[in-house]
């Protein structure tokens, strides 16, 4: 009897995937937009496709940056199998428009190029925030503009009476 309690609980709880389904992950590296929505549906993340041109846009450098900073700087794993294939770390690389690195000390450099970008990245950051002027809202200059045309008249009255 506890047997057979055991297989209908059993039979009935829903199975959960642990990794990644095949369809998920794209051949060339990186991940394929049903990959992509496996992952927002199991952890809610919104995941974007990689930079793959050049990043020439502060949010392209962030993300490029980041993207290769975190993955390259102390890789979990080599960049080819035993039988000298790409693994798909290397691949990941390749997704994002990068030279596939065959070595540890191109997965290093590729590391560098990615604290490079956020290096630039903070650069125009700093100066996107320098050349924004605070700015008035429309309610603010037109009531500004009245208080001042008000101080021009009453200037003008000033004069003419003290005449």
């Amino acid at each position: 009897m506890a047997k057979a309690v055991a297989k209908k609980a059993s039979a009935t709880k829903k199975s959960v995937r642990r990794s990644m389904p095949k369809e998920g992950r794209d051949p060339k590296g990186g991940l394929t937009e049903a990959g992509r929505a496996w992952y927002a549906a199991k952890t809610g993340a919104n995941l974007k496709p990689g930079v793959k041109g050049p990043p020439d846009t502060p949010e392209k450098m962030r993300r490029k940056g980041s993207f290769l900073a975190r993955m390259f700087t102390n890789p979990r794993g080599p960049m080819q199998d035993a039988k000298g294939r790409p693994t798909r770390l290397a691949l990941s690389a390749q997704a994002w428009g990068e030279k596939l690195p065959k070595t540890m000390h191109e997965a290093h450099m590729l590391a560098a190029e990615g604290r490079r970008l956020l290096a630039q990245y903070q650069v125009a950051k700093k100066s996107a925030v320098k050349k924004a002027p605070a700015k008035k809202s429309a309610v603010k200059k037109s009531a500004s503009k009245k208080a001042t045309a008000k101080k021009a008249v009453a200037k003008t009255a000033a004069r003419k009476v003290s005449t």
